[in-house]
């Protein structure tokens, strides 16, 4: 199945950016706009198509370790290292976070961009403690722990680190070339059965990455990323996540196959959800670069979410009923099996846990 030329935005685009907009976030009470009236076609355009630069700011919170228990989420404990994601994916359901920071789900989750410096340290504390009971550590249940600001940072490498020491089992999950960088430590953790990595597919077409996931890693280098750290030894799978009904489920079969060849060893999907604003920005996306697609796209959403974008409910957020929904899971478990991606999963090991840091160890001497 062939894919049209995405469209090229005429005007609020921003380079390098998914969201065309940047809505006043759902907790504000005043909405600032521009005085358009007295403004030039010149000068609004102008303003329209400035590049939003990057913007990092560091983040003073007190704890690294996130709990939850939703059903529809393969971890009990995240760490993510950083608010806000700079891979610009249009369809995240993380966007509204930024919306607690009095912030915009649009162009400012993309662009302003929170650093936990203290991230190492505060996980440290914790593993240390006498409640901390090992289990599983997912990086990151919300944001990439691998975006652009990790090469600046290294807060996730910082991180693995110290999971490392106390051999406390990890599962990573990006978009992103960059998880390569940190095989040695990834090896380790193999070795004891302590990490398992997926690596975020969601299109082989790069007119649709191009612009659904403008900072990501282009679809070869994932694959790249697959085979370098399969080579390794890692424990690698394939996520594609989200599938987006009408727009990338005909690649099911051909991204698996792919992904089977590079190394994967495993897979696992979840399909397109619009929670709060993302049900604003991401129709808005779809007129932009591809308006002829747009209603069938929202409307196959519809049918799985029983007349609505989005189903909050648990057990049913990541997925989807209906005729639609069910072709989609059935594709994607022939798929598995076709290509030997639906072998069972040893779960981490616990037993190599230490309980206190060495460094902790020594001062009782």
């Amino acid at each position: 199945m062939m894919l049209e030329q995405a469209k090229k935005p005429e005007q609020g685009s921003q380079r390098g950016r998914g969201a065309l907009i940047n809505p006043t976030g759902r907790f504000e009470k005043i909405e600032l706009s521009r005085y358009q009236e007295e403004m030039t076609p010149e000068w609004l355009e102008a303003l329209e198509n400035t590049d939003r630069k990057t913007q990092y700011f560091k983040d003073h919170t007190q704890s690294i370790v996130t709990f939850n228990d939703s059903p529809d989420v393969g971890f009990d404990a995240s760490i993510n290292p950083y608010r806000g994601c700079e891979h610009g994916c249009i369809y995240c359901y993380a966007r509204p976070t930024h919306e607690y920071l009095g912030l915009s789900a649009g162009l400012d989750f993309e662009s302003k961009i929170f650093v936990k410096t203290d991230a190492a340290g505060l996980l440290r504390k914790k593993l240390a403690s006498t409640s901390w009971e090992p289990i599983p550590i997912a990086m990151s249940g919300v944001t990439d722990p691998y975006q652009p600001a990790e090469r600046l940072f290294k807060i996730t490498r910082q991180c693995l680190e110290v999971l490392l020491e106390f051999r406390n089992p990890v599962g990573m999950i990006t978009k992103n070339h960059l998880i390569t960088r940190d095989i040695d430590l990834l090896c380790q953790l193999a070795e004891l059965n302590l990490v398992r990595v997926l690596i975020s597919v969601t299109s082989l077409n790069e007119t649709i990455t191009n612009v659904m996931e403008p900072r990501t890693a282009r679809p070869a280098m994932r694959l790249r990323a697959i085979g370098e750290l399969s080579q390794a030894g890692i424990p690698v799978g394939v996520m594609m996540g989200p599938i987006v009904p009408g727009l990338t489920d005909h690649e099911i079969d051909k991204i698996l196959q792919s992904a089977a060849e590079a190394g994967a060893r495993f897979a696992t999907h979840t399909i397109l959800r619009l929670p709060y604003g993302v049900k604003e920005i991401f129709p808005n996306w779809l007129e932009a670069h591809f308006p002829d697609r747009k209603n069938k796209v929202l409307n196959r959403l519809k049918d799985m979410r029983n007349g609505e974008l989005n189903d909050n409910r648990f057990g049913h957020r990541m997925g989807g009923g209906g005729p639609f929904g069910d072709l989609i899971r059935l594709r994607f478990k022939k798929a598995k099996e076709r290509y030997g991606l639906n072998q069972p999963q040893a779960p981490l090991s616990l037993d190599w846990f230490k309980k206190k840091h060495p460094e902790q160890q020594l001062k009782l001497f």
